[in-house]
């Protein structure tokens, strides 16, 4: 076991970016787990290629832990090569569960934290952590971000909304019965720019694929989306009194079809009805 060296901030103040980015990466990828008589552990298991944040996992932690390694076969790999950060210390343990990281299984549980935290650093380790950084099939930047918390999937929509003027719905999809949260083209490379600023803590890999974002042009001959028209409780009240597409159209400056969607969205109860006045 190594004793780390001294650190200028209090352990885990989620106003300085390493902590908060440092937190998220605990959440998505940390196992928090106890035992009787006040026993427990916290564990980080990766890829060995990225051993050196395990590194620097430990240089932020004034308290006794290890980094090991570990060659293994997974439902993945016929061999995959890990490292694993472990720290046993209870005052650890307490304040990292203080900040809303749950003992045993987490994933939907997880949220962003309730003590103020440095957003960009924090959303940036979910998407090293859970997250893809790169190009599509296509040649296009995306960023991405795959996750079964809703607390989570929701602020980086509020966020990424505020850095890009995109918005998103949340809809879990069937099959896993999770959220894939995607941008492209100049959002990407706006959210990209932001999350990854230069000399930030980061994995080096997704670092690398984040910077090259920015030499993407986009083709002459492509065209730019129409930004989407949200709904509002106003507009759907006018829809349900109508109840008539295209005379709601005309109300309202939006087309048949649309107004037909959404008329059909409220009827059947996947839009909420909004409140009577």
């Amino acid at each position: 076991m190594a004793e780390c060296e001294p650190i200028a901030h209090q352990f885990m103040n989620l106003a300085v970016p390493e902590y908060a980015y440092m937190f998220g990466f605990l959440q998505a990828d940390g196992h928090l787990s106890q035992q009787s008589r006040q026993r427990g552990r916290l564990t980080v298991e990766i890829n060995a290629k990225d051993i050196d944040l395990l590194r620097e996992f430990q240089r932020l932690t004034p308290y006794n832990s290890s980094i090991t390694e570990r060659t293994r076969s997974t439902n993945f790999a016929e061999t995959a090569h890990s490292a694993i950060w472990r720290t046993c210390s209870l005052e650890a343990r307490t304040r990292l569960n203080e900040l809303r990281l749950p003992y045993g299984r987490k994933s939907k549980d997880i949220a962003p934290p309730r003590a103020e935290f440095a957003a960009c650093d924090y959303l940036r380790c979910v998407i090293d952590a859970d997250g893809s950084v790169g190009y599509t099939s296509q040649g296009l930047p995306f960023i991405s971000l795959t996750t079964a918390s809703t607390s989570i999937a929701a602020y980086l929509c509020f966020y990424a909304g505020k850095i890009t003027g995109a918005e998103r719905t949340l809809k879990r999809n069937a099959r896993d019965d999770i959220f894939n949260i995607l941008y492209t083209k100049e959002n990407a490379q706006k959210l990209a720019a932001h999350l990854y600023y230069k000399g930030c803590l980061a994995l080096e890999r997704k670092k690398t694929a984040a910077d090259s974002l920015s030499t993407w042009v986009r083709p002459a001959g492509m065209r730019i989306a129409p930004e989407r028209r949200r709904w509002t409780a106003w507009e759907d009240r006018v829809l349900l009194t109508l109840n008539d597409d295209a005379a709601a159209a005309k109300e309202l400056g939006r087309t048949e079809k649309s107004c037909y969607i959404r008329l059909w969205r409220l009827r059947t109860g996947q839009a909420a009805i909004p409140a009577k006045r």
